[in-house]
C-alpha cells in the first residue's frame, strides 16, 4: 500500500509539468504565429508604401520632365522669334541702304548729264559764233573788193585769235567737284582765268586771303580762311551763304569746292590756285543765269 501511494504521488507532479510545458509551448507557438502575421502585414504595408512612393516619385519626375520640355519649347520659340526679328530688321536695313544708294547714283548721273548738256550747249554756241564771224568776214571780203588785203589780215587775226582761244581752252581742265558734280572749266592761273572770263558764261571773283584779313566778301557769299598747309597743299575754309555756315575741310589745290545757294540750280565753285602759310589765292565762280533748284 505505501508503495502504491508513493507511485501515485510521483506521477501527479509529472502530469502537471507536462501540461504547463505544453501550455507554454502552445503560447509560444501562438506568439510566434502572431509575430509572423504582424511581420507579414508590416511587410505588405511597407511594400504598398514603397509602391506608392515609387508611383509618386515617377509622377513628379514626369511632371518635372513635362515642365522642363515646355520651358525649353518656350525658350526655343522666343529665340526663334528674336532671330526672325533680327533677320527682318537686317533685311530692311539692307534694302533701305540699297534704295538710298540707287537714289544717290541716279541723282549724280542726272547732274552729270545736265552738266554735259550745258557744256555741249556752250561749245555749240561758241562754234556757231565763230562760224558766223567767219561767214560775215567772207561776205565782206566778197562784197568789198577794194579792201581784200585788210580782210585777209582780219581773217588771219581771227584765225590766230581762234587758234589761241582753242589752245587756251585745250589747256583748261575739268574736274569732279567735292559734292560729286562735274565741274565746268577751271583755271589754274591768271591766263586761264582770263580765258574763262572771255567765254562769258559765269561770274568770277578773285581773292587773296591772308593775315591779318582772313575773311572776304565775294559776291553774295563770305569766305573765311581757317587753316592752310603749304607742305601738303591743303586748306580749310568756312563759307557763309543763305545765313548758313558750311566748313570745307582739307581741300586740295585746284580742287573745285562746290556749294549750292537757294536761288541757283548750278553750284558755286571755289578754286584755290596757290597755298602759302596763312594765305590762299584763288577765285569764286558763280552762274550768270540763276534759277531756283527744284
Amino acid at each position: 500500500m505505501p508503495n502504491e501511494l508513493d507511485s501515485k504521488s510521483v506521477e501527479k507532479p509529472n502530469s502537471k509539468g507536462h501540461a504547463v510545458l505544453t501550455g507554454l509551448l502552445g503560447a509560444g507557438l501562438v506568439i510566434a504565429l502572431a509575430g509572423d502575421g504582424y511581420l507579414l502585414v508590416r511587410s505588405n504595408d511597407l511594400n504598398d508604401q514603397l509602391a506608392q512612393t515609387k508611383d509618386a516619385t515617377q509622377a513628379q519626375i514626369a511632371k518635372i520632365g513635362e515642365a522642363t520640355t515646355s520651358l525649353l519649347d518656350q525658350r526655343m520659340q522666343a529665340i526663334d522669334e528674336q532671330i526672325r526679328s533680327a533677320t527682318g530688321s537686317a533685311d530692311t536695313a539692307v534694302k533701305r541702304a540699297r534704295m538710298e544708294a540707287l537714289k544717290q547714283a541716279k541723282e549724280i548721273n542726272q547732274r552729270l548729264e545736265d552738266q554735259q548738256k550745258e557744256v555741249s550747249g556752250e561749245l555749240t554756241q561758241l562754234k556757231d559764233a565763230t562760224t558766223t564771224a567767219s561767214t560775215k568776214i567772207g561776205e565782206v571780203s566778197n562784197d568789198v573788193s577794194g579792201v581784200k588785203t585788210d580782210v585777209t589780215g582780219v581773217k588771219a587775226d581771227v584765225a590766230s585769235t581762234q587758234s589761241a582761244l582753242d589752245k587756251t581752252n585745250g589747256d583748261l581742265k575739268r574736274a569732279m567737284g567735292d559734292m560729286g558734280v562735274m565741274s565746268g572749266l577751271i583755271a589754274t592761273n591768271a591766263k586761264d582765268l582770263q580765258a574763262l572770263r572771255e567765254l562769258g558764261d559765269r561770274n568770277y571773283f578773285e581773292f587773296d586771303l591772308k593775315k591779318p584779313e582772313m575773311t572776304k566778301k565775294l559776291g553774295d557769299v563770305t569766305v573765311v580762311l581757317k587753316k592752310s598747309d603749304p607742305k601738303r597743299n591743303r586748306y580749310t575754309v568756312e563759307v557763309m551763304a543763305d545765313d548758313k555756315r558750311v566748313e570745307k575741310k582739307d581741300k586740295t589745290i585746284n580742287e573745285p569746292v562746290q556749294l549750292y545757294v537757294s536761288d541757283s540750280r548750278q553750284p558755286y565753285e571755289i578754286v584755290v590756285n596757290q597755298i602759302r602759310k596763312d594765305e590762299i589765292v584763288g577765285y569764286l565762280s558763280t552762274p550768270k543765269v540763276k534759277m531756283a533748284r527744284r
